[in-house]
């Protein structure tokens, strides 16, 4: 793995990034921080208004659409909600752990309720306040992580770069409903890239599109990527990927990317 890129060093790899695959929103980074002190100093920081909350998906919308630098701690997120602590801002309540929230709504039983509680990612609780900004603005030196939504053809030609120098195979969770937690939850607890699936509450209350997956890695994983779509892109490897034709002879297409290796 390389070094982490720094703030800088993010700007420049989110800018090559949408080129490469024609993304319709900002990539953006989200740090986590301990202290009141930290969370403050961040250049642009907005927070929600007076007597107002945002659950994390909503404040990812933001800085993705609008390109907002927003700052929310555990006041700032709804009460009745999972995002405090999914990122590590407050530790679930019984409400949530016992299964009762979700009983009856996403699962027909407690039982059920409690599992999905028990086995989401989540991150250790102990922190003061969650930033996300865009990468393009680089007040955030460095990221903890970056994030990106992208349809499934983008979305697989950004793991294809993350293979292309060194191989490996990737195993992505599925939670279900809070699916933030497979993602931004799972890539800030465990720093490695981690793709989900929005759930409903994402798409409800961030407003994420149909067709849009997430993907949420280190720093140093989008520097990997990004190196590694450039050099599909040399192969001829690259977004948007041209039909050839569902009925046509697909050998003269195949010769052309792997010429010379009969």
């Amino acid at each position: 793995m390389t070094d982490a890129p720094d703030a800088a060093a993010c700007a420049a790899l989110a800018t090559q990034l949408e080129g490469l695959l024609r993304l319709r929103t900002l990539p953006i980074g989200m740090k986590l921080f301990t202290d009141a002190a930290g969370f403050d100093a961040v250049p642009g920081l907005r927070r929600p208004a007076a007597g107002r909350r945002l659950s994390t998906c909503q404040l990812v919308t933001q800085a993705r659409i609008a390109g907002f630098t927003l700052g929310i701690t555990h006041d700032d997120v709804p009460a009745f909600s999972n995002c405090g602590g999914v990122i590590g801002l407050n530790e679930p309540s019984d409400l949530y752990l016992s299964g009762r929230k979700m009983e009856g709504v996403w699962f027909e039983n407690r039982a059920a309720a409690a599992a999905h509680q028990a086995q989401m990612p989540r991150v250790a609780p102990g922190h003061h306040g969650l930033v996300v900004s865009p990468l393009r603005s680089a007040r955030l030196d460095p990221p903890d992580i970056c994030l990106f939504y992208a349809n499934p053809a983008q979305m697989i030609l950004f793991i294809n770069g993350l293979q292309w120098r060194s191989y490996r195979r990737f195993d992505f969770s599925v939670t279900g409903e809070s699916a933030c937690a497979d993602s931004w939850g799972r890539a800030l607890r465990d720093r490695a890239p981690c793709l989900s699936l929005p759930c409903y509450a994402e798409r409800r209350y961030g407003g994420v599109a149909d067709d849009e997956l997430l993907m949420a890695m280190p720093p140093a994983d989008l520097r990997v990527a990004v190196e590694g779509l450039q050099g599909l892109s040399k192969a001829g490897l690259r977004y948007p990927i041209m039909p050839y034709g569902p009925q046509a002879d697909p050998a003269a297409g195949m010769e052309r990317s792997y010429a010379g290796k009969a």
